[in-house]
């Protein structure tokens, strides 16, 4: 039976790059695998068939030949021919027979490995959070171990290579026609074994420890608000860098203040006779009090602005402003001198006649006739 041509076997184009040549084996070994096809003749060829055509068009100089001569270019006397042996096959596919089996292919000792990130979460006050300040937090973290500096062996003695996988970190075992490599179960991939742990980490080359850090907070962070300091976290393994520490801003809340994005908010109490003949009052902000106008007839609920009273922004982009929102306190309790008084200023004005309450029931007539 003649062969197919490999740009067919493959589903590509004689133009494919090699990132889609890739792509395309990848999907038909995953699909054809005799693992997956236990007792799958058909299934077999068809891996066997994409493999070659896979392991010639993945080659440039095997590519230009077989563009050029066809299947004649790996006749016997050609000096072609196929090669499915054990390193042969895995230095060629390794990395994809990676994703069907869960194995990885490289050899050596084990990667280093990035230590993890920490969270610390930190509550700074109201005041604190708008102008910036410097805290001091202690973390405790796994840093390297002193006693063995981190190589997990006591008093930092030398690793011994493992027997297992004679310092490769892998073993290989035969999987049908062709070698698949794992970790080393024994040394976990690293190569070496300890075998007189360190007492002071058992082994691990990292123990506890507080750490003191110094932390600027800027002016302008709100509740939410991240800081990273980056290789302040886990320390690493095996040389590996260590993470990073990740500061959440909490800001407590204040008995005058609130904030809304970055103005600050305050509600002020003033009296009916403010309120309607004006006045002129103290109003507190937090760089200290400012006088303030109270326009006469001001209405409970009215929103002042003092521009430039508010927090920064902190991309830079200036300071908000404080919200001033009066209140109009209804006196509770009375003198007979002081209801009369109100009682004499009602008659003279003329309930009815307040804009206010006039549009209201005006309003309810209408509706309710």
């Amino acid at each position: 039976m003649s062969k197919r041509d490999y740009y067919e076997v493959l589903g590509v184009s004689r133009t494919c790059t090699e990132v889609e040549l890739k792509a395309a084996f990848r999907k038909l070994a995953m699909q054809h695998h005799p693992d997956r096809n236990p007792g799958d003749r058909a299934a077999e060829e068809r891996f066997k068939e994409a493999s070659e055509a896979y392991q010639v068009l993945s080659d440039a100089e095997r590519r230009a030949q077989y563009d050029r001569f066809g299947h004649a270019a790996f006749e016997p006397g050609a000096g072609g021919g196929f090669d499915f042996s054990a390193a042969g096959f895995e230095d060629i596919f390794g990395d994809i027979f990676g994703d069907i089996f869960g194995t990885s292919r490289g050899r050596g000792r084990a990667r280093a490995r990035r230590g993890e990130d920490l969270r610390y979460d930190l509550e700074v006050k109201f005041e604190e959070a708008v102008g910036g300040v410097e805290k001091v937090i202690t973390i405790p973290r796994l840093a390297a171990c002193e006693a063995c500096q981190g190589q997990g062996s006591q008093g930092g003695a030398p690793r011994d290579t493992c027997t297992a996988c004679r310092g490769t970190g892998q073993v290989r075992f035969q999987q049908g026609f062709f070698t698949i490599a794992k970790t080393c179960g024994q040394c976990n991939g690293q190569g070496s074994v300890i075998r007189d742990p360190c007492r002071a980490c058992r082994g691990s080359g990292a123990a506890q420890k507080n750490q003191t850090l110094h932390l600027k907070i800027p002016p302008g962070v709100d509740t939410g608000s991240r800081l990273k300091l980056r290789n302040e976290g886990e320390a690493g393994r095996n040389g590996g860098p260590p993470g990073d520490l990740c500061v959440v801003i909490r800001v407590g809340e204040h008995p005058l203040f609130t904030r809304q994005d970055n103005d600050i908010v305050c509600e002020i109490p003033i009296s009916f006779s403010q309120a309607a003949l004006g006045a002129e009052i103290d109003v507190p902000t937090l760089h200290g009090k400012v006088k303030m106008k109270i326009p006469a007839g001001t209405q409970s609920g009215h929103v002042f602005r003092l521009k430039g009273k508010g927090a920064p922004d902190l991309q830079g982009h200036g300071r908000g402003e404080q919200l001033v929102r009066t209140l109009v306190e209804t006196p509770r309790r009375l003198t007979a001198k002081q209801r009369e008084l109100l009682e004499e200023f009602a008659r003279s004005s003329g309930e009815e006649v307040h804009p206010l309450s006039k549009g209201f029931f005006d309003k309810v007539k209408e509706i309710f006739g």
